[in-house]
């Protein structure tokens, strides 16, 4: 029975994430671009200033949180095990062409974002403690032009993202933790549980503030920490970037295919453009709508620049983090290597071996910490995200008690259980809050897109 369960969410999960998907996120991104008059990509360096900007760092009312906490919030959802694993995943499965179009999707994903965060803050609302709270429930909700549709469309999307939030946003990444703990250091997995449950239990109780104020100070030192490391990976191996950067561009059009026939250049250059755009929309969320939750939380009366500000986790995650994983495994000679068992090395183990490269031994403990954090500093962003879609079906934030101790013990039932199933059916609520969110974009784009042109950073 569980494995037919199994079966079907394997075979839903690749309809929803099948090419309709993938052209509905980059269409939209593309047309989005276009009506921006491509200013995401004119004014990112502007954008990039304003995160590190004084005004940034403090509110204006004292509700809510600093527009830079509220960044970082959203980059602890978005900076997941999907930078590490899911890149080497991508690389191997798609080639190495699949980080070009990875970052392709990166760079088209910076006007999703930039819309979809600039219209939840706009259209956000106060809460009972006169917090701000927002997300494309409210957008859809409040400014939908059809507005049964609209309120249909709400309750879609903040039920996908609870579901989400439960799966994808916390069992799965304690399951990661304790998986990695566990072949690394050999600890034990209802050990690993019980510390993330607690943890993860002692912050969320704080609500946002305490959220943001971990994050604030997480994400920064857990980025550093990676990035120092594939950046003494690349610096190591330096002498092997050009043929590196060389392969990757080959493998993203093919050309050896392309020789070979066009049936040949087809498949290839489909699986390299599958998955490179499925795993760079899945790592920086563009278009999916949970992070403009994040952005809605920020004390500021000014959408476009907290917009603006949001667009930049984007840049961070893909561009920047995704790009230096992708040429870690390039420079390292370790793609396509084989195991003991002849099987060819993926996801972590791929990823281990890249850092022992350079590292020995202790490039495995750097990618286990590093798995660590990313999936913890995942954990309690996203209960923020779950918690007001939550409340917004619930009508009030009463019972967002009950929520927050039902998420501290999954976060340990995800460490010590088997999440084949929890990983598919996660992967499709992730996939069906594009719908309603998309929607939502397009028909308010006109309007909204004119204010971010009109807009002087």
């Amino acid at each position: 029975m569980l494995a037919e369960v199994i079966g079907f969410l394997q075979q839903a999960d690749r309809i929803i994430w099948g090419p309709w998907l993938i052209f509905l996120l980059l269409g939209c991104g593309c047309y989005l671009m276009i009506s921006l008059r491509f200013f995401p990509l004119r004014n990112l360096l502007a954008a990039l200033g304003l995160v590190f900007h004084s005004k940034s760092r403090k509110g204006t009312d004292g509700e809510g949180v600093s527009s830079f906490s509220a960044l970082t919030t959203e980059l602890a959802a978005t900076i997941g095990t999907g930078n590490i694993v899911g890149v080497a995943t991508a690389m191997v499965l798609g080639g190495p062409g699949a980080l070009f179009w990875m970052l392709l999707s990166g760079i088209i994903g910076l006007s999703t974002k930039l819309v979809e965060s600039t219209l939840c803050v706009r259209y956000r609302v106060r809460d009972h403690k006169g917090k701000p709270v927002g997300g494309p429930m409210y957008v859809l909700q409040n400014a939908f032009p059809y507005r049964r549709m609209g309120r249909i469309l709400a309750v879609l999307f903040a039920i996908f993202a609870v579901l989400a939030s439960f799966g994808m946003g916390n069992m799965t990444q304690g399951n990661s933790i304790a998986e990695a703990l566990a072949v690394t250091f050999g600890v034990d997995r209802t050990v690993t549980g019980l510390v993330i449950g607690i943890f993860t239990i002692l912050v969320i109780l704080g609500g946002i503030d305490k959220i943001a104020r971990v994050t604030e100070y997480l994400v920064p030192c857990m980025a550093v920490f990676y990035l120092f490391g594939t950046g003494m990976v690349i610096f190591t191996h330096f002498h092997n970037l050009p043929a590196g950067i060389l392969q990757i561009l080959c493998g993203a059009f093919c050309p050896e295919a392309m020789a070979g026939g066009s049936i040949g250049f087809l498949c290839s250059g489909r699986q390299a453009m599958r998955y490179g755009v499925s795993r760079g929309v899945f790592s920086n969320e563009a278009g999916l709508g949970a992070a403009g939750i994040s952005a809605a939380c920020a004390d500021t009366p000014d959408a476009v620049r907290q917009g603006y500000i949001s667009m930049t986790g984007v840049f961070i995650d893909t561009i920047v983090i995704c790009s230096l994983t992708g040429l870690a495994i390039a420079s390292s000679g370790m793609l396509g290597q084989r195991d003991a068992q002849g099987e060819f090395l993926n996801g972590t183990a791929l990823m281990i071996a890249v850092f022992s490269t350079t590292f020995g031994r202790a490039g495995e403990w750097m990618l286990t910490i590093s798995i660590a954090l990313f999936a913890f500093a995942t954990i309690i962003a996203w209960e923020y995200q779950g918690e007001k879609a939550f409340e917004y079906l619930a009508g009030n934030s009463r019972r967002t008690g009950w929520y927050r101790m039902c998420y501290g013990m999954l976060a340990f039932f995800g460490a010590v259980c088997s999440l084949e199933a929890v990983w598919d059916f996660s992967d499709i609520c992730n996939g069906l809050m594009a719908v309603p969110n998309l929607l939502a974009v397009v028909m308010l784009s006109k309007g909204i897109c004119r204010e971010i042109r009109t807009y002087k950073l």
